[in-house]
């Protein structure tokens, strides 16, 4: 009797098998905010969608949608909390005009560099704050990180940039907490996704652009139009990527799904990184033997107003928003305790 209840237990849970996997499987439909030919930018979510896919053994799949296919790249928040979407890869500096401390969790000006950052969020207090963020302004979704990369170009500009007076009056797209810089600057600032900036140059609804690194805007031939490219990124050291899933499909989740997705986030961050610092070079190099283009740095001047205007400009955002001035302070005194290492253990830049 007791080998025929064994049988009988050993049957039902193979007949069961199926039925429990059936139940467990799991497909984000993503649409995302960059284009997956912009490398380092938009790149790294089709690998993070085939790692998902092996890892769960197909269990667990996710869909790219290319920006605007099945949500617009600024509606991708909104879509993903309400449910319409149950997943979006972006960046949080877009939602700056809803949440004003979002930009601090994708780029800072004078901020923390790639290793800095992902110190901050994955062993500081990071990513705890970044999703009260979300949570705290009533927004139903679960966010991680999922893909970081280093410096970006400071801009592309038909003429050179000398003094602080050559700014006043240029129309310019610009990203995040850096363009709140520029318009104490005297610059006319907009927001554009990256499909629509070359035809906004063309046409000269703006007269000069920051989007990325230089391999990414290659792409998106901003070389053609103008050609001087100003370096170091000051606005930009690092630039995190998002992936959001809504939060009732996220509790949802089996914890193995919820294991593979952030682990899949993780390896992605390693390695759009690395994808990232490998290919600058060699657009640089082309830019300037075959485009034309010449490379710029800031001069001190120039340096030191950013400098200065960011300083005005965080202390102005801090007083008008209490969670923004909770996780600037929160990232500063990280800031400050992590100066200590890097002040002594890296060799100085000049």
């Amino acid at each position: 009797m007791k080998t025929t209840l064994t049988s009988l237990a050993v049957a039902a849970s193979l007949l069961a098998a199926p039925a429990a996997m059936a139940a467990d499987k799991m497909l984000l439909k993503t649409p995302i905010a960059f284009s997956t030919s912009l490398p380092g930018l938009g790149s790294p979510i089709p690998r993070v969608a085939e790692q998902l896919d092996l890892m769960s053994g197909g269990t667990l799949k996710m869909k790219v949608y290319e920006p605007g296919k099945l949500v617009a790249p600024f509606e991708i928040l909104d879509a993903v909390s309400s449910g319409k979407i149950n997943s979006g890869y972006t960046t949080a500096g877009y939602w700056a005009g809803k949440i004003p401390a979002a930009p601090l969790f994708s780029a800072v000006p004078f901020g923390p560099e790639a290793g800095e950052y992902m110190a901050w969020l994955y062993y500081g207090n990071g990513n705890a704050l970044y999703q009260e963020m979300y949570d705290q302004a009533g927004y139903n979704v679960h966010v991680m990180p999922c893909a970081i990369i280093a410096p970006e170009t400071s801009g592309w500009f038909a003429t050179e940039i000398i003094s602080p007076s050559d700014l006043e009056g240029l129309k310019m797209r610009f990203f995040g907490l850096g363009g709140k810089v520029m318009q104490k600057l005297g610059v006319a600032t907009s927001l554009l996704p990256g499909g629509e900036i070359f035809p906004a140059l063309e046409k000269g609804a703006i007269d000069a652009t920051e989007f990325s690194m230089p391999a990414i805007d290659a792409r998106l031939g901003f070389h053609k139009l103008v050609k001087f490219n100003y370096f170091p990124g000051w606005h930009q050291q690092a630039t995190v990527f998002e992936l959001m899933i809504n939060k009732d499909v996220w509790n949802g989740a089996t914890e193995q799904h919820k294991a593979i997705i952030e682990n899949a986030c993780k390896a992605s961050m390693t390695d759009s990184f690395a994808e990232g610092e490998a290919i600058q070079h060699a657009a640089m190099i082309d830019n300037v033997e075959n485009n034309g283009v010449q490379i710029k740095q800031w001069n001190d001047e120039m340096l030191s107003t950013f400098r200065s205007t960011w300083e005005e400009v965080a202390k102005e955002e801090a007083a008008n928003d209490e969670f923004f001035a909770k996780v600037l302070a929160d990232l500063t005194e990280f800031r400050t305790g992590y100066a200590v290492w890097k002040e002594n253990a890296f060799l100085p830049r000049k």
